[in-house]
């Protein structure tokens, strides 16, 4: 197993290659090890996996900093590859909760990466002001320097996931954000190609973009690098898959009182061998 500092040159190493890659999304130990054993290069948790797996909503404030930096432990454990998280809003409204937050993600979890948003929490006020936002990446980017080996630290403009589809204001964030020293800069929620192509264009920091929303252009990753992008993540997109497989099989049995759903399962023998 690799040190935390190897998987950090690792992590480091995708960012400043020219061609994108993807981070993957497991939401428990034995996901992280069978997206290792698929070929994936970089982990991230999702907070909504998380969330799903424990019976509470994201977004919510429903899932603690402890539970979800112990679940990200778990998974770091479990896989050779670089995990990094979704760290919400750094579980605190202050730019020293922020910090705290990113400082206890690299020495407790063993993880080399690690995002904040400027959501609030709040539905009637759901973004951070703009000076407010700024401290707090600010603070945890100051929080990734103090750290021995490089820590890709992600700051998150959330306007398109709380109907405040402003690109111009999102890119004005963004660009603060890496004047406060962000080392990857993200807007999920953003889709369009050619908002995708300006808002890379915009910054001069690595971007990444959220794939496998419902509705949204299919992309392929050799289509979103030629836009700029160097950095792909599926955020629940892999959970609310399996959740949408585990649901249909239910219904099945529960509606129908019919078992045909598992002529499409894997053998026991087939999902062991995924773990090594």
């Amino acid at each position: 197993m690799p040190t935390q500092a190897e998987k950090a040159a690792r992590f480091l190493a995708l960012h400043r290659r020219p061609e994108p890659f993807v981070v993957a999304n497991p939401w428990d130990a034995g996901t992280a090890r069978i997206l290792t054993g698929l070929g994936f290069e970089a982990l991230s948790t999702t907070s909504a996996g998380l969330a799903f797996t424990l019976g509470r909503k994201d977004g919510t404030a429903s899932v603690s900093r402890t539970e979800a930096l112990a679940n990200a432990k778990d998974i770091a454990d479990a896989t050779a590859l670089p995990v990094a998280a979704d760290l919400e809003n750094g579980y605190g409204h202050s730019p020293e909760e922020a910090a705290e937050t990113i400082r206890l993600a690299a020495e407790t979890a063993g993880l080399v990466g690690g995002s904040i948003e400027d959501a609030t929490g709040d539905p009637a006020h759901p973004i951070y002001e703009f000076n407010h936002a700024v401290e707090r990446v600010a603070a945890a980017a100051a929080a990734a320097r103090k750290l021995s080996f490089p820590f890709m630290f992600v700051a998150r403009a959330e306007n398109y996931l709380h109907g405040r589809p402003d690109l111009d204001d999102t890119i004005r964030r963004l660009q603060a954000f890496e004047a406060a020293g962000a080392e990857v800069l993200y807007a999920p929620g953003i889709t369009s190609p050619g908002d995708i192509r300006t808002l890379c264009a915009s910054v001069g920091k690595p971007v990444n973009v959220l794939m496998g929303i419902k509705g949204a252009p299919m992309l392929s990753l050799q289509e979103l690098g030629a836009l700029g992008v160097r950095r792909v993540s599926i955020g629940s997109g892999f959970a609310r898959a399996a959740m949408t497989a585990f649901l249909r099989a239910a219904r099945e049995v529960r509606e129908q009182g019919t078992f045909e759903f598992t002529e499409q399962t894997l053998y026991m023998s087939e999902i062991a061998a995924l773990f090594g």
